[in-house]
C-alpha cells in the first residue's frame, strides 16, 4: 500500500473504532439497565450478569458494526472534502477505484468478522444467554430455600413455607401449598428435604406430617398420614426455547424447509451483504460541497440506512408470510442499493477518473 492509501486507511479505521466504541457503550448501558431489571426481578445471581451483559453485546454487533462503518467512512472523508485534502489528491489524478482500495480492504476484513459473527457467533451467543437465564432462573426460584419465608414455584401453583433449617440442609416445621387443575393439597410436615438443587427434576421429601386434600368450597375432603411423602417438581428446561430460530446453527437453517427458518438464513446473509453495499454508498455520501459543513449529510446517511435496514426487516416478513419467494429472499434489496450506488456515483462525480492517471514517459 502507497502512503496515500495508508494514510486513508488510517483515517477510516480510528474513526470507525471512535463511532463503534461510542455505540457499544450506549448500547452496553442500555443492555446493563435491562439486564439489571430481570436479575431484580428474578432475583438472578450476580454472577450472571456481565455474562448476560457480554454475550447480548457480542448479539449486537451485527447491528452496530455495520452502521459505525458506514458513519466512519462518511466521516473521514467528509473531513477530508473539508479541509480541501481530497481537492489535491483528486489534482494529482486519484480516481475512485484508488479511493476505495484502502476502504475496500478494510471493510473486506470486516466482512469477513460479520460473516463469522451472524454465522457462528450470534447463534452461539444466543443460545447461551437462553442457557444462563434458564440456570439463574432455577437457582434464584428453585435454589435453596431460605427458612422463614414463603416461596412459590410453577408459577405460584405450589407454595412452600419452612420455619428453619440446620445446617445440613434439613428443613423443619414445614408448610407445602399446591394446586392442581381439580383440587387444592395442603401438607404439613415435621421435617423435609430437597433433593435435586438447580435441577429440571426437583423433589421435596417430607417426613411425619399430614396431608390434606380437597376441592375449595366443597365439603369432602381427604386427610392422609404418612411417614415420608414426595412432591416432584418439574421445572421448565431449554427444550421449551431450542426451536428459537436465533439460537438455530446455520446448517439446520440450511436443511430446513420452513419459511421462518429460512427467512433466518437470508437475515443472516444479508448482514456482510448489506455491510459491502454500505461501504459502496458511503464513498458518494461523504462528497462534500463547498462551504458545506463536514456533517452536512450524516443525516440523510442515517435516513438511508434505516430505510435500508427497514426493507430488510420487511422483506424477513414477506418471507415469513410467503408474500415474496424464499429463493428472491433478500436480494432484491441489496440490488436496489447498488443500482442506487452507481447513480449517486455518476452523479457526484461525473467528470472524475475512476481509475487512477497515468504518468507520462518520455
Amino acid at each position: 500500500m502507497r502512503i496515500l492509501d495508508r494514510y486513508v486507511l488510517r483515517e477510516v479505521v480510528l474513526t470507525w473504532v471512535a463511532v463503534t466504541g461510542v455505540l457499544l457503550v450506549i448500547l452496553m448501558f442500555s443492555q446493563l439497565a435491562r439486564v439489571l431489571g430481570e436479575a431484580a426481578a428474578g432475583g438472578f445471581p450476580r454472577t450472571t450478569i456481565l455474562s448476560l451483559l457480554a454475550l447480548t453485546s457480542l448479539q449486537n454487533l451485527s447491528v452496530l458494526i455495520p452502521i459505525g462503518l458506514f458513519l466512519a467512512i462518511m466521516l473521514s472523508l467528509g473531513r477530508l472534502y473539508q479541509e480541501s485534502e481530497m481537492a489535491a489528491m483528486q489534482a494529482c489524478g486519484v480516481g475512485i477505484v484508488r479511493l476505495y482500495i484502502p476502504i475496500g480492504l478494510f471493510a473486506l476484513g470486516v466482512v469477513v468478522f460479520l460473516g463469522w459473527l451472524a454465522f457462528l457467533g450470534a447463534p452461539t451467543a444466543a443460545a447461551r444467554v437462553q442457557e444462563i437465564r434458564t440456570d439463574a432462573v432455577r437457582q434464584a426460584q428453585f435454589g435453596s430455600l431460605e427458612p422463614g419465608r414463603f416461596r412459590s414455584f410453577a408459577g405460584g401453583q405450589i407454595v412452600f413455607y419452612a420455619e428453619r433449617v440446620d445446617a445440613d440442609g434439613m428443613l423443619h416445621n414445614v408448610f407445602v401449598e399446591r394446586h392442581t387443575s381439580e383440587k387444592t393439597e395442603i401438607v404439613t410436615a415435621a421435617r423435609a428435604e430437597q433433593r435435586g438443587v438447580g435441577e429440571a427434576d426437583q423433589t421435596f421429601i417430607l417426613f411425619d406430617g399430614e396431608r390434606y386434600e380437597g376441592v375449595p368450597g366443597g365439603g369432602e375432603f381427604r386427610m392422609i398420614q404418612f411417614a415420608e411423602h414426595g412432591i416432584p417438581i418439574r421445572l421448565p428446561g431449554q427444550e421449551a426455547t431450542a426451536s428459537r430460530r436465533e439460537q438455530r446453527s446455520t446448517p439446520d437453517l440450511w436443511r430446513s424447509a420452513d419459511l421462518g427458518d429460512l427467512a433466518e438464513l437470508h437475515w443472516r446473509l444479508s448482514v456482510p451483504v448489506m455491510t459491502f453495499v454500505l461501504m459502496l454508498l458511503a464513498v458518494p455520501m461523504a462528497r462534500l460541497r463547498p462551504r458545506q459543513g463536514r456533517y452536512g449529510r450524516m443525516g440523510l446517511g442515517i435516513l438511508i440506512y434505516f430505510a435500508y435496514a427497514n426493507l430488510l426487516a420487511a422483506a424477513r416478513v414477506w418471507i415469513e408470510k410467503e408474500t415474496i419467494p424464499s429463493a428472491l429472499g433478500m436480494w432484491w434489496v441489496h440490488a436496489g442499493m447498488l443500482v442506487g450506488v452507481l447513480w449517486l456515483l455518476s452523479r457526484e462525480y461525473p467528470g472524475m477518473s475512476w481509475w487512477p492517471a497515468r504518468r507520462a514517459t518520455a
